[in-house]
């Protein structure tokens, strides 16, 4: 859940939704990125024109860190919620991988083994 979601108090209705709709819930943290990590997680569009602001904007404030659980996981949640919340086209409340191999990447990125519970 990206800054301006969580400035908004939009956490518990996010995460209803995301309970509704049958995800598990097997790691979450409210945490902050620093520039170093947001520029780690976002590499991938470092040559891009909007880099700079897309990191001014991942450490303008608090984010909640998520790791769902569900079949078609990524495919049901970026269909579920993505825009649901979203400020514009380029301050979207969610974040959503795009594949199961990133997903698996942006997990570790966030949390650590001891910190995945799979139930």
């Amino acid at each position: 859940i990206k800054p301006d979601a969580v400035e908004n108090g939009y956490i518990g209705g996010i995460l209803n939704k995301i309970n509704e709709a049958g995800f598990k819930i097997i790691a979450m943290k409210l945490t902050r990125l620093d520039n170093e990590k947001a520029s780690e997680f976002y590499k991938i569009h470092e040559d891009k024109p909007f880099f700079n602001d897309l990191i001014s904007y991942m450490t303008s404030g608090p984010i909640v860190s998520a790791v769902l659980q569900k079949e078609n996981a990524v495919n049901d949640f970026r269909k579920l919620i993505r825009k649901l919340y979203a400020e514009s086209i380029s301050a979207n409340a969610i974040h959503g991988s795009d594949s199961d191999e990133n997903a698996k990447i942006e997990s570790k990125f966030h949390f650590n083994d001891n910190e995945i519970f799979n139930y």
